[in-house]
């Protein structure tokens, strides 16, 4: 049979209120019990010890020991007015008096050796037992003492005894009225459970029916009920909850758009599939990647939709294995070098995200690595040709040319000569690394740019006035000092000077001139700066070649280049050093003939500070 949790409720509190009661009952019968027995020693206690003061004359009155009759005289009268048995005992055990013995009885009484409180009192000089007496019948209460008559004479024990008629009367009084009320509080226990068990299963049919409508779908309902009890708080949270359901809802939109507003703003682009290999997601860069949109993408497989067969092997792969993949694919048409990464995200049903795909558009990085790789094998070209020259010669010259002596006068100018140019080449290199590292820090100090020109003309003149060039300067008298790194400057025009004086032929012109020029026009207000510029008459760098005579080691004519000294580095050092002062460098093309380069510098340090930002975004 099940019983309704009306009922249920109603038992289990009748058993728990039940259980609750008699064990209080019994532990109360027992507290007072213990209680009442504790206040009945102590008044036996101080009776005892007054009935053995009261003994005390008998033994001290004369030297001789007092009779049987006045002791028992004197243990009825102390007996009478402690209202209790009063016994005295020899240390054997021999009765000589007790209050509820008659005179002539009293030898017919036996040996009290062996009573608990006689053995108790002989060991310990005090005891106590609660037991039925043998000679009265009744359950009597002893305490004993032991009392000493003479320093010779042996120890008598003094015991006293009262019945326990009273007491277990008033106990059985007591336990009669305690189970009376009870027998009350069950009865109320009972009407109250009846009560509490219909006030408590109300509410939670309520709730109950609240629930069904909740597993319904109808989450806009609403438990009303009054209790403030457990009942009510669960009524209360289940409101709560429906709440912050409706919450969780609208935060779940939100974190929604907030999804797409980040699929849709990264660079990055994101391809979502499910366990088929349908296109669930793409955001806009991927669109943007590939040329496709997301209406058209959504829903279509993606073998049919990417006609990659790397990227659709890819797919495949870890649609099949379910593990984190990697891979990089160049598209076709337009070069872009992507990197892939593919993780599973766990859903295994049609239209469930199964696989997440991550495109890195990597051209740039691919480009730059190129160029590292470049840089490297041009480092190692550059080195190796003097290294190979002086171990050519050194060769030679152990081979017997040093026994010709103006042979190995040769041969060791020439060994000279291009360890100072290995030399020049690793100076050069440290020097680079050192700006683009930023080890080198530059000066922020006013500077006049005549100053710099006539402090770098000063040093180049001499080679100039062997090659027969003329060295033009042309400053406007009016320019602004200009904030940069006076040493670092110099460096600057010492080798756009050194490459023109290099590559322009005897009897050439080289002019040096500088100007003021605006530096960002679009800036509000426009930013000023002052504009150096070194022209020759010379061989000329030919348009193509143009954007790249600043990398390193990039030479327009190598075998000339290579036959005047040059390092190859020195543009690249002038234009790390031009824009970490937050500047411009570039070439071009001088009328009629030859190159020029020109050197634009801020007045201010905006423009550097514009400069370091861009570097920082880029890295």
């Amino acid at each position: 049979m099940t019983w309704s949790i009306r009922w249920k409720v109603a038992f289990g509190t009748l058993v728990a209120v039940a259980c609750g009661l008699l064990i209080a009952g019994v532990m109360t019968v027992q507290s007072l019990e213990q209680r009442y027995l504790t206040q009945f020693g102590d008044a036996l206690e101080a009776k005892t010890k007054l009935v053995e003061y009261g003994f005390q004359p008998l033994f001290h009155s004369s030297a001789s020991h007092p009779t049987s009759s006045s002791l028992q005289e004197t243990a009825r009268d102390l007996g009478n007015r402690a209202s209790a048995r009063v016994t005295l005992v020899a240390a054997d055990g021999t009765v000589l008096a007790d209050s509820a013995v008659r005179d002539a009885d009293l030898s017919a009484v036996e040996n009290h050796k062996s009573r608990p409180e006689i053995q108790q009192t002989l060991s310990a000089g005090h005891g106590g037992d609660i037991r039925p007496s043998h000679t009265t019948g009744e359950r009597t209460v002893y305490r004993a003492i032991l009392m000493q008559p003479s320093q010779v004479a042996s120890p008598l024990v003094v015991r006293v005894g009262l019945p326990m008629f009273v007491l277990d009367h008033e106990i059985a009084e007591l336990q009669q009225r305690l189970f009376l009320a009870l027998g009350v509080a069950f009865l109320v226990a009972l009407t109250l459970s009846v009560w509490l068990a219909h006030s408590i299963t109300k509410p939670l049919s309520d709730i109950a029916s609240a629930a069904r409508q909740f597993s319904s779908g109808n989450q806009t309902f609403h438990v009303r009920t009054t209790a403030q009890d457990e009942v009510g708080l669960l009524a209360s949270t289940l409101n709560h909850m429906a709440e912050q359901l409706h919450a969780k809802i609208d935060e779940l939109s939100e974190d929604r758009a907030q999804l797409l507003a980040v699929l849709t703003s990264m660079v990055e682009g994101v391809m979502v599939l499910d366990s088929r290999g349908h296109v669930l997601q793409i955001n806009p860069a991927l669109e943007r990647m590939f040329g496709i949109s997301r209406v058209e993408a959504r829903g279509r497989p993606c073998a049919e939709l990417f006609r990659h067969q790397q990227l659709n092997d890819l797919v495949t792969a870890i649609l099949r294995s379910c593990t984190h993949h990697q891979d990089e694919i160049v598209l076709p048409l337009s070069g872009r070098c992507l990197q892939i990464e593919a993780a599973p995200a766990g859903g295994e049903r049609d239209n469930e995200a199964s696989v997440v795909l991550v495109f890195h558009d990597i051209t740039e990085l691919r480009r730059l690595e190129k160029i590292r790789k470049d840089f490297v094998a041009n480092v190692s070209h550059e080195l190796r040709t003097p290294l190979t020259s002086i171990k050519g010669y050194v060769e030679a010259l152990l081979d017997g040319a040093k026994d010709d002596p103006s042979a190995s006068m040769k041969f060791l100018e020439i060994i000279l000569k291009q360890s100072d140019r290995l030399n020049l080449i690793i100076e050069d290199l440290l020097e680079l690394s050192k700006i683009e590292s930023g080890g080198v820090s530059l000066k922020e100090e006013p500077l006049e740019l005549r100053s710099v020109i006539d402090r770098t003309l000063s040093m180049i003149t001499p080679i100039a006035d062997k090659n027969r060039h003329r060295l033009v300067t042309v400053v406007d008298p009016s320019l602004p000092p200009v904030a940069g790194d006076e040493d670092r400057l110099v460096q600057v025009l010492t080798n756009l000077l050194d490459n023109a004086i290099k590559y322009t032929p005897a009897g050439g012109t080289i002019t040096v001139s500088g100007t003021l020029a605006p530096l960002i026009e679009r800036a509000d207000p426009p930013i000023k700066a002052i504009e150096l510029s070194v022209a020759d008459t010379g061989i000329g760098i030919p348009e193509e070649d143009r954007p790249r005579v600043f990398e390193r080691f990039y030479r327009v004519d190598k075998a000339r280049s290579r036959e005047l000294g040059g390092t190859g580095l020195g543009l690249a050092i002038v234009k790390h050093i031009v824009e970490g002062h937050g500047g411009q460098v570039w070439v071009e093309a001088n009328h009629p003939q030859g190159s020029r380069f020109v050197v634009r510098l801020p007045l201010s340090t905006t423009a550097r500070s514009l400069h370091h930002m861009n570097e920082a975004s880029r890295a």
